[in-house]
């Protein structure tokens, strides 16, 4: 069976200086329909003014993804980390028992934009951690970018959660599917895919919890994979 989220469906908010799409409930947004898969419970998609940002807050007992899409994401948190995050880099926090951090746009002329994900981590009061994933591989394929062993130079995230990046050329195909007991969620970043009998395209989501379901690129497109408990 597959459960799309339209990427028009999601919830959206604007200031002056962003705009975000969330793919479940955050913040203002509210819908008891979307709070979130398994144990992946935010997904945005935010879009940063040059020069803008946000200030320094506070997160505790979240694993937080993020991925840069477009333009340098800046990165300061109290564990005295600083990072420069360009577009196709992903960076995990283990939030634990408490951090604060910021994150401006890089650039003060190119726009910023890049998805934020929160996993529930498999226990609470961690200490917390960065880590940083850079050089992704951009030929077409499926790259495994977290796992909870930090498996093949992925980043080590504290659940039995993988998240793999993929990128297919026109015609290409991947399998989406979920052994016995996992569900698999894909976000698609960009271009369309056949899932099954189904279209999706850039901002659309999907959870599968069919054995196997070919993806089959209509043309270039990337996106996420979850494969999650």
């Amino acid at each position: 069976m597959i459960n799309l989220r339209r990427s028009d469906e999601r919830g959206h908010v604007e200031t002056g200086w962003l705009q975000s799409w969330h793919s479940f409930s955050f913040g203002s947004y509210h819908d008891p329909r979307y709070m979130g898969v398994s144990v992946l419970r935010v997904l945005n998609e935010d879009h940063v003014a040059p020069g803008a940002g946000f200030e320094t807050h506070p997160h505790r007992d979240m694993e937080i993804l993020t991925y840069v899409q477009n333009g340098v994401l800046e990165h300061r948190d109290s564990m005295g980390n600083v990072g420069r995050l360009k577009a196709g880099e992903f960076q995990v926090m283990t939030a634990g028992t408490g951090i604060t951090h910021s994150e401006y746009n890089g650039s003060a002329r190119q726009p910023l934009r890049f998805l934020q994900i929160w996993i529930r981590p498999n226990r609470q009061g961690l200490t917390p951690g960065y880590r940083q994933l850079n050089g992704l591989d951009n030929n077409s394929g499926v790259h495994l970018v977290a796992s909870p062993d930090g498996r093949s130079g992925s980043l080590l995230i504290h659940q039995d959660v993988l998240l793999s990046h993929f990128r297919l050329n026109a015609g290409e195909s991947l399998e989406v599917g979920s052994a016995e007991g996992r569900t698999a969620y894909v976000h698609l970043t960009e271009g369309a895919l056949d899932l099954g009998d189904t279209v999706i395209r850039a901002g659309d989501g999907a959870v599968v919890t069919d054995d196997g379901v070919e993806a089959i690129a209509r043309l270039s497109s990337g996106g996420l994979l979850f494969d999650l408990p």
